[in-house]
């Protein structure tokens, strides 16, 4: 648990990761995910209950030997603007006892061609790879990702999930914070749903989905209001939400769902606007369990 303040930004999380696991913290900007990991990091001592990594509590005497096992890469990493890409890497290197080489994580990293490159004149996914280096080099046992791709274009984040499969193809495990569901559903074996500092879901991303039934979900605009009660009748809807003229419907996996729906719309001379479908996904369930669409933006707990 942690205050800051009134504030409760983490209440009561229980958490027990295995080794070779991929395990996510889902969630929005706030939800407490990044005070979490700050604490199991050593960063922050929380105000109740107890941390161990490796079987060992921080503050008994083997601090020193926890953080010579994790590496950890932050939501965004500030380094020297004059050292080279080889010149960051040795550096950090140079921090621990024993680790990898510089030279195969260079390549791990797909950055021979930047290598003698400041890190000022990096892109930025070339910087998050060089800030995955730092937390690579000295070949931990457990890697510690905060919302590692925020900001990232879609080539760049699919990059960086490569190296990050390619490090526990060797039995290591990850910790990953993020808000994007894609990211969740293609690294975690298991996935926490964080709101407002606690755990709302846990399972396989596959096994949270499921738990919404066969469902799809269809979205539009109106150009005027329409009659939901018939809407809501049909026996393929299972929920009809409205923001203003944006209409979101849960209906059954099927075509026969989705023809229902156009066909009351037909009946109310109600034309969509910008008609889409899809099947759940984790945004889905947590909109279904908060009310709240994933994206929604709040303020990290500092």
């Amino acid at each position: 648990m942690k205050r800051y303040g009134e504030k409760v930004a983490v209440d009561g999380l229980e958490l027990e990761i295995a080794t070779g696991e991929c395990f996510g913290l889902l969630g929005p900007n706030g939800a407490g995910k990044t005070t979490t990991v700050e604490m199991i990091e050593g960063l922050y001592r929380p105000d109740a209950g107890t941390i161990e990594l490796f079987g060992l509590a921080w503050g008994k005497g083997h601090d020193r030997e926890i953080k010579e096992r994790f590496g950890v890469q932050l939501q965004e990493t500030q380094l020297a603007d004059k050292l080279s890409v080889a010149e960051v890497l040795r550096l950090f290197r140079s921090f621990y006892r024993k680790g990898r080489d510089v030279n195969e994580l260079i390549e791990l990293l797909a950055l021979e061609e930047e290598r003698d490159r400041y890190f000022s004149r990096l892109s930025g996914g070339q910087k998050q790879r060089v800030a995955l280096g730092c937390a690579l080099v000295g070949d931990p046992e457990l890697l510690f990702l905060d919302e590692p791709t925020t900001g990232l274009d879609p080539r760049a984040r699919k990059s960086l999930w490569e190296i990050v499969e390619r490090y526990r193809e060797g039995g290591r495990s990850v910790l990953l914070t993020t808000h994007y569901m894609e990211e969740a559903a293609a690294l975690c074996d298991r996935v926490a749903v964080m709101d407002q500092g606690k755990i709302i879901a846990l399972d396989t991303p596959r096994s949270l989905v499921d738990s919404l039934g066969m469902v799809q979900f269809v979205e539009f605009d109106v150009a005027r209001p329409l009659e939901e009660a018939p809407l809501s009748a049909l026996p393929s809807v299972a929920a009809v939400t409205n923001r203003g003229q944006h209409y979101r419907l849960r209906v059954d996996r099927s075509l026969a769902a989705l023809t229902s729906v156009l066909g009351e719309l037909e009946r109310q001379n109600v034309q969509p606007i910008g008609l889409s479908t899809h099947q759940a996904t984790l945004d889905d369930v947590f909109l279904h369990l908060t009310g709240r669409a994933l994206g929604r933006e709040h303020t990290e707990a500092a």
